[in-house]
């Protein structure tokens, strides 16, 4: 069953990205996550299709992922599952308005852009994509940081209290491919068991292996 807010004469969502991009991943759970309609449209990185000045129009930095939905461009992938929550999810819980939850939401989504990307993202940048990143300092990062989280999921169902929120989708996609990256779950029971949570979600769409 389609999600009832998206409106039945509406074109499906259109989301520019590329398969073994864990920002591009983020973008397409939440679509799935709130049964919206989308069509997938991959952009060729490999020869440079970001950098055109055709999708530079759509992203003026030439990344992925960009999202259309009919008429409402939109970059970055924070940005979008904010949006795609605040506008689609009917019951709020998504992105909850209480102010102590709200702000709660946004640590974690400052993790994700920080910490996430600087330790397990760089670290499978370096062994996917071949960049010339620090891999062991990455890979230290990311114990660290998986250290964190694993004590903090503990306590909490979720990483914003005892349902999911954009906060859990942001931090996914790379947590559960950080082996991609030389990063081992195995220390880490309690984040293979959120992980696990999210994977049983109802709409849940799973990030293509390398």
């Amino acid at each position: 069953m389609s999600n009832p807010l998206f409106p039945q004469d509406a074109q499906p969502i259109k989301l520019y990205w590329f398969p073994l991009s864990g920002h591009a991943h983020r973008a397409q759970l939440m679509l799935s996550l709130l049964d919206l309609p989308y069509e997938l449209i991959t952009v060729d990185l490999v020869n440079g299709e970001h950098k055109t000045a055709e999708f530079l129009e759509r992203h003026p930095f030439g990344q992925v992922p960009v999202m259309d939905d009919n008429g409402t461009v939109l970059w970055d992938s924070h940005a979008i599952i904010h949006y795609l929550a605040q506008k689609y999810d009917a019951n709020g819980t998504w992105l909850p308005s209480p102010p102590t939850k709200a702000a709660q939401v946004q640590q974690w989504l400052a993790v994700s852009a920080g910490l996430l990307v600087n330790g397990p993202a760089t670290a499978r940048l370096v062994k996917v994509f071949g960049t010339d990143h620090n891999h062991a300092k990455a890979v230290e990062l990311a114990q660290s940081l998986l250290g964190i989280i694993e004590k903090h999921l503990s306590h909490n169902a979720f990483l914003v209290g005892d349902q999911p929120t954009i906060a859990d989708v942001a931090g996914y996609s790379y947590i559960a491919h950080a082996p991609e990256g030389e990063v081992d779950l195995a220390p880490y029971p309690t984040i293979q068991k959120w992980l696990g949570k999210i994977e049983a979600l109802p709409g849940f769409v799973p990030m293509q292996k390398s």
